[in-house]
């Protein structure tokens, strides 16, 4: 369905960013993008939604695809059209705009925005739909994040790409997005492609990931089998063999044990 092939990003064409990176994202299926900050993963998503060029970024080498056409030399506007939605970090929103305001201009935007389009949005975020009136700006950060999943489903996307959904949130609003992710990905058969450093909450909704550090995949597989994986359980997950939780300052031979980097 969308697939990157040995994809290198440059910006202000001397800053490399990425070196060749290749995924996949299967038709109704939840990939993971995970890696600390600096890995790429904002850049990989922007560079399949077109909003590359918005910030002097170019894909330099290497292929996107997507349904068997190659998007990576078209624009935000025809890759939005062709069913790829990026919602991007950090929630923003039309802060002067009322919350129903705000889903009615992202779904006429691609030629949505029907009666139907908001109860869909308004049945998987009933809390959006009590808040139909509300100014945006006003609402708290975990309303503000279903508002931006609710306004990028109004465009009926075949792939969501969702960068940081659970940052600043609760630990229990981040389970209750996660929760609603997942039911949108059975329910609406949408595509998601998620970048996420809580690790955890992303493998468990997940049907495969992908580890990134410094512009490159250095680990990939099934979600399941990277849970159980030694050095994404100490890395990422934070535990040790023995299930005790340590620090990164702890572990002096932490560059040693990425074998993946070998």
């Amino acid at each position: 369905m969308l697939t990157l092939n040995n994809v290198e990003v440059i910006y202000n064409d001397v800053i490399l960013v990425l070196k060749g990176v290749s995924l996949d994202v299967p038709p109704e299926k939840i990939v993971s993008l995970l890696g600390a900050n600096g890995a790429g993963k904002t850049t990989t998503l922007k560079a399949i939604s077109g909003l590359l060029y918005t910030e002097l970024g170019e894909v330099t080498d290497g292929s996107i695809e997507f349904e068997g056409t190659r998007i990576d030399r078209k624009g935000a506007e025809e890759t939005a059209r062709r069913g790829i939605i990026q919602a991007l970090e950090g929630r923003l929103l039309f802060d002067h705009l009322t919350t129903e305001e705000n889903l009615k201009v992202s779904g006429i935007a691609l030629g949505y925005g029907s009666a139907y389009d908001l109860d869909m949005v308004y049945n998987y975020f009933p809390r959006l739909k009590s808040l139909r009136h509300s100014t945006a700006g006003y609402l708290s950060g975990g309303e503000q994040q279903m508002l931006v999943i609710g306004s990028a489903l109004m465009a009926h996307p075949k792939v969501l790409l969702l960068d940081e959904p659970s940052l600043g949130l609760s630990p229990a609003l981040t389970l209750e997005i996660f929760r609603i992710i997942k039911r949108i990905n059975s329910e609406e058969k949408v595509a998601f492609l998620l970048v996420e450093q809580n690790a955890k909450v992303a493998l468990s909704i997940s049907d495969y990931a992908y580890v990134m550090e410094n512009g490159r995949v250095v680990l990939d597989g099934p979600s399941d089998k990277l849970k159980n994986n030694e050095d994404i359980r100490e890395f990422y997950l934070g535990l040790s063999e023995v299930g005790a939780r340590k620090s990164y300052r702890e572990v002096k031979h932490y560059r040693r044990r990425k074998r993946w980097l070998a």
